[in-house]
């Protein structure tokens, strides 16, 4: 304490400060960077959660190589991506552009629009599984029976369960990205809007030249956003392939749901923590490109 009262007034605020920023630094050394550690040590060993850890090498990646489950289910996961990610960028912005221009009821909309992202994944998840069922259960079948259309094999096909899946994990998150585009087209000033009428700019030239550009740094935020939650897509797939994880032939395993079922399924969790350095490989390059689009803005 003597040593403390000798401190003049900005080394005592540079003590406080620090004494402050220790609570997130050690939460984070504790629960984020420590885990992440371990998890890559673990990735070059074997351990059955009981026994003691053996060391393997790179045993685990090589046998994630030749592994031909792992190239279907790391496919999965980037069919996730590459048609997720655009549909519900192309489909949020669109809602968005329409709904800020709407003044009736316009709160009440957007509220009805964002409940889907607050409302539990696994809720909904077995409630599109309901949607999907045979005949009399699932709703659209019923409904294309009607039509007199032949039913849809939607979760037990190898061609539609990955898209059946893909639907309501896109619908989940349109009301988030709905909020965020609409922030983004209100931060923009309305003169540009002004000057585009007085000189007689077409809707789809504005649109083009001025709206889209301004959105950059909203579209690049959700885009890794968007991106980050494809990749590591498990609830919908957990939930709707009960019957059988990762639907016929694994045609909808993504790889967070591989990972649990090596480790908490096989037990082997030496497999399951390479295959999660995989996945923190992908996520870090989402992150990598996410700066470098910025830094070119």
């Amino acid at each position: 304490m003597s040593a403390y009262r000798n401190l003049s007034i900005a080394q005592k605020q540079i003590v406080w400060a620090w004494a402050f920023l220790a609570v997130p630094v050690l939460f984070y050394v504790s629960i984020r960077f420590y885990p992440t550690a371990n998890a890559f040590l673990l990735a070059f060993q074997e351990w059955n959660l009981l026994g003691t850890r053996r060391w393997a090498g790179i045993d685990n990646f090589v046998k994630l190589w030749h592994d031909p489950v792992f190239w279907i289910v790391f496919k999965n996961t980037m069919l996730y991506l590459i048609i997720g990610t655009p549909i519900s960028l192309l489909i949020s912005f669109i809602v968005a552009y329409h709904l800020d221009k709407v003044r009736f009821m316009h709160g009440f909309i957007r509220a009805l629009y964002f409940l889907p992202f607050l409302t539990s994944t696994v809720a909904m998840a077995w409630v599109w599984r309901w949607f999907y069922q045979p005949v009399p259960i699932g709703l659209f079948n019923n409904f294309l029976a009607s039509l007199g259309i032949s039913q849809i094999a939607f979760l037990n096909s190898t061609s539609n369960a990955l898209p059946a899946i893909l639907a309501p994990a896109v619908w989940a998150g349109l009301g988030f990205q709905i909020i965020i585009f609409m922030a983004g087209l209100r931060a923009i000033p309305q003169t540009y809007y002004e000057a585009a009428r007085i000189d007689g700019v077409s809707w789809w030239t504005t649109l083009w030249e001025i709206t889209l550009p301004l959105l950059k740094p909203t579209i690049v935020f959700i885009v890794v956003f968007s991106s980050i939650g494809f990749l590591r897509i498990f609830d919908q797939v957990f939930n709707m392939t009960t019957n059988n994880p990762g639907g016929p032939l694994n045609s909808t395993k993504p790889l967070v749901l591989m990972i649990y079922d090596t480790a908490f399924n096989g037990y082997n969790m030496g497999y399951a923590a390479a295959q999660t350095v995989v996945l923190f490989t992908v996520l870090l390059l989402v992150s990598l490109l996410q700066l470098r689009i910025l830094r070119d803005r």
